[in-house]
């Protein structure tokens, strides 16, 4: 008995001591994971100097790539080979909207999941419930709400409009026969104009929310750079975003080509596109000594914004540019064009989604 109260004793005293060491170490990786929430997390490779420099960079290089990327199908009625009805023009825009499905699947939304689900938050309730992929419904679910009640009230408009013209004819004294037969002519041309400025509408509404989609994560891509003094971090992400806003810029181009706005509107739109992310990484260096990408705040509101931004980008890639591509009367016509655009969409997904590596 006495040797097993030896053992025991020894026992107690081992588990007594043991606790200490354990409640250290646990307070010490609490005081390390707070002090990493709380800072720039990039400690091995950090220097502000040099780092601006490559912020610079980035505001021109970015700036320059945005203007040529969304400029370029604007200017091509110039060129007879890159009309909106010509064959290379659909390609190009399968390639850019190919880049814009991967933006949203492979940069934005995993961003969000990493901001939403990052050690800097409580478990409860960000790793009980997904967020990200919540949000991005919802904000898929909007869009198409926008979408939808914009053709159904251009359409009841215009259809009252129209019954009304019918009436201030019928009016005039004509004939009956030569009323019904004009009316038939009447309603036949104005079916004509109806699905071409339903068409035109559709082509507006789409460019508008498009731009918007991408202004969002455009402005958080630039604010999380210019927050950062990590060199290490900049250097490949600014040719990563270049090569982002030079084809998603082309997709967007491509979009305000086909909604025939007027010069005020198109130079509004260019201008908002080519300035956000500069504008985003000028805020996030001017906010650098107050704003940490770490902060619970922060990854909220970041990781809520992409996730908003993806569901967004998502819908508009598939429904509004690819479908409804693939699915029209040009690609439905040709077996062999809808081939290489198929190509066009996976070399451009395909180039997106190696950028991921990077950025």
């Amino acid at each position: 008995m006495a040797i097993s109260s030896k053992y025991i004793a020894i026992f107690l005293i081992f588990i007594f001591l043991s606790f200490p060491s354990k409640i250290t170490c646990e307070s010490e990786d609490n005081n390390t994971t707070q002090s990493k929430c709380g800072s720039d997390t990039g400690h091995g490779c950090r220097n502000k100097n040099e780092a601006l420099k490559l912020k610079l960079v980035a505001i021109a290089s970015i700036l320059v790539t945005s203007m040529i990327g969304v400029c370029l199908p604007l200017v091509s009625r110039t060129v007879p080979a890159l009309q909106p009805d010509k064959n290379l023009f659909v390609l190009v825009k399968a390639f850019a909207s190919g880049v814009i499905l991967a933006t949203g699947y492979m940069h934005v939304m995993p961003d969000s999941f990493d901001c939403l689900r990052s050690d800097c938050l409580p478990d409860n309730p960000w790793k009980k419930f997904p967020f990200t992929t919540f949000v991005a419904m919802l904000s898929a679910i909007l869009t198409l709400s926008v979408d939808s009640y914009a053709m159904s009230y251009f359409k009841k408009y215009k259809f009252e409009s129209g019954v009304g013209n019918v009436r201030d004819y019928a009016h005039n004294g004509k004939m009956e026969s030569q009323i019904c037969d004009n009316n038939i002519s009447h309603f036949h041309g104005e079916a004509k104009v109806d699905d071409k400025a339903a068409q035109l509408l559709r082509y507006r509404v789409v460019a508008q929310v498009l731009e918007l989609g991408i202004v969002v994560h455009s402005v958080v891509i630039g604010l999380s750079m210019g927050a950062s003094d990590n060199p290490c971090t900049i250097r490949p992400l600014v040719a990563a975003i270049c090569f982002h806003q030079l084809f998603e810029g082309m997709g967007l181009g491509g979009c305000i080509l086909q909604a025939e706005y007027g010069m005020k509107i198109k130079a509004i739109m260019v201008f908002f596109f080519s300035l956000t992310t500069p504008f985003g990484i000028a805020l996030g260096i001017g906010l650098s000594k107050v704003y940490s990408e770490n902060s619970p705040t922060a990854l909220i509101v970041v990781g809520l914004l992409n996730a908003c931004s993806a569901g967004l980008l998502n819908y508009m890639a598939l429904v509004d540019l690819l479908a409804a591509d693939f699915l029209g009367t040009k690609l439905q016509n040709s077996m062999k064009l809808q081939s290489w655009a198929y190509l066009a969409v996976l070399l451009g997904a395909g180039g997106m989604s190696v950028m991921a590596i990077w950025a």
